[in-house]
C-alpha cells in the first residue's frame, strides 16, 4: 500500500464519528462500564494474588435505572452487560499468572483459594440469601437516592463537571458501607456478565451452583430492585416537592408567588388611577 493510502486511511480512522446520538451514548455507556470494571476487579485481582483478603466490592452503580427513555433502556443495559464482559477478559488475561499461584490452575470457586471471586461477589458463608437480597435491595436504593440528589438541579445545583466526583464518592461510600454481606455488586451487569464469563473460562458452573442454584440471582434482582426503588423514594420524598414555576427560581413558595402577584396588580391599578386623576 502506497504512503499516501495509508495516511488517507489512518486519517479516515482517527477522524471517525457516529453522527447518531444514541449510538454515541451507547458506546460511551460501554466503555464506561468496562473501565468501571476493569479497575475493580483489578484491584480484587491484586488483593487475591498478594493474599491480603477479599473485600469484595464491585464498582459500577445501576446507570440506567429511573428516567431513561424506554427506547435506550435495552441499548444501554445492553452496553453494560458487553463492557463488563469484555473488562472480565482483559482481567483474566492480565492476572492469569497470579491466579494460577493462588488456585494453581483448578479455578476454584469458594473457599481459602477462590479465585472466581475475583470476577462475581459471593455471599459470606454465614449470611443467609434473604439477607443478601435485602441488603442489595438497600444499599442500591441509597446510592440512587444519593445519585437523584446529585444530579437534580432543583437540589443543589450541582455544576455537571463536579457530578461525576460526587457521585464517585457516593459509590465508594455505598461500597465500603455495604461490602460485607456480599461483596455489594450494585450493578447487576458488573456481577452477571463477568459470572458468564468465569463459567465459560474454566470455573465451569460451579460459579452458578453455589447455595443450590439460590444465589447467582441476588446481585441481579436485588440492584434493579433497589435501584427502581431509590428512584422513586427520591420522587416522593423530595422530586414532587419542588415548585413547578417561576417561584423555585426566586426561592418563593407558590403560595407567597401568589400573593406578590396580587399585590403588583393592585399597585399598577392604583397607579393607573393616579395617572387618571392628573390626567383630568
Amino acid at each position: 500500500m502506497k504512503p499516501n493510502s495509508v495516511a488517507r486511511v489512518w486519517s479516515r480512522i482517527c477522524n471517525c464519528r457516529l453522527e447518531s446520538r444514541s449510538c454515541r451514548d451507547v458506546l460511551a455507556e460501554f466503555l464506561g462500564t468496562l473501565i468501571l470494571t476493569l479497575i475493580g476487579d483489578s484491584v480484587l485481582a491484586s488483593l487475591t494474588a498478594s493474599r491480603l483478603g477479599y473485600f469484595g466490592i464491585a464498582a459500577g452503580p445501576l446507570a440506567s435505572a429511573g428516567k431513561f427513555k424506554w427506547a435506550k433502556v435495552l441499548p444501554y443495559i445492553a452496553a453494560q452487560y458487553l463492557g463488563a464482559f469484555a473488562a472480565a477478559g482483559l482481567i483474566f488475561l492480565l492476572y492469569q499468572d497470579a491466579l494460577y499461584k493462588v488456585d494453581g490452575g483448578m479455578r476454584v470457586v469458594y473457599g481459602p483459594n477462590a479465585t472466581a471471586s475475583v470476577f462475581s461477589c459471593f455471599p459470606a458463608p454465614e449470611v443467609r440469601t434473604l439477607t443478601c437480597l435485602l441488603d442489595q435491595v438497600v444499599s442500591t436504593a441509597v446510592l440512587l437516592v444519593s445519585i437523584c440528589a446529585i444530579v437534580d438541579p432543583k437540589n443543589m445545583a450541582v455544576l455537571k463537571g463536579h457530578q461525576p466526583l460526587l457521585i464517585g464518592f457516593a459509590v465508594a461510600a455505598c461500597m465500603y458501607a455495604f461490602s460485607y454481606n456480599c461483596g455489594n455488586p450494585l450493578n447487576p451487569a458488573r456481577d452477571l456478565a463477568p459470572r458468564i464469563f468465569t463459567a465459560m473460562a474454566g470455573w465451569g458452573c460451579d460459579v452458578f451452583s453455589i447455595r443450590g442454584y439460590n444465589w447467582f440471582w441476588v446481585p441481579v434482582v436485588g440492584p434493579h430492585v433497589g435501584g427502581v426503588v431509590g428512584v422513586w423514594i427520591y420522587k416522593f420524598a423530595v422530586e414532587n416537592h419542588w415548585a413547578t414555576d417561576a417561584a423555585a427560581v426566586v426561592g418563593k413558595t407558590p403560595e407567597e408567588e401568589h400573593d406578590y402577584e396580587g399585590k403588583r396588580r393592585l399597585l399598577r391599578q392604583d397607579t393607573h388611577h393616579i395617572e387618571a386623576d392628573i390626567a383630568s
